[in-house]
């Protein structure tokens, strides 16, 4: 079965890592991730910039290497991600901002990016709001 997912939730949020979990399990069992979208506060789990203290788990760490281990398409809604300060080097320079917090393996892009993932999987699988 290939899947879809959209992250709505920071790293810190129980739905974040729950969505990172089902994903492991997806790949485990065989399916295919057509794409990660992060979108809304969910963008904030690419920033390089997060940092999470010693005696919690680093999801937004976790999200990063599963990304890259798995060579997976990993989305960030520009539009949210903007709002919230996460920037590539591009975006960083067309808005004049000295700081750079989004690293390879993300990229940034639109909602069209959700709705083509929405298109090419048998399901589109949701996490966030809590």
């Amino acid at each position: 079965m290939k899947f879809a997912i959209a992250v709505f939730s920071p790293s810190h949020a129980p739905s974040s890592r729950r969505a990172l979990l089902f994903a492991q399990a997806a790949l485990a069992g065989g399916h295919e991730i057509v794409r990660l979208f992060f979108y809304q506060d969910g963008v904030h789990s690419a920033s390089a910039n997060v940092v999470t203290p010693q005696d919690e788990l680093d999801v937004a760490t976790q999200w990063r290497d599963f990304v890259s281990a798995h060579h997976l398409d990993g989305v960030v809604c520009i539009a949210a991600a903007l709002r919230r300060g996460v920037l590539n080097a591009e975006e960083a320079a067309r808005y004049q901002r000295n700081a750079v917090n989004l690293p390879a393996p993300w990229a940034l892009s639109g909602l069209g990016q959700l709705h083509e993932a929405a298109q090419l999987a048998d399901r589109l699988v949701c996490f966030g709001g809590d």
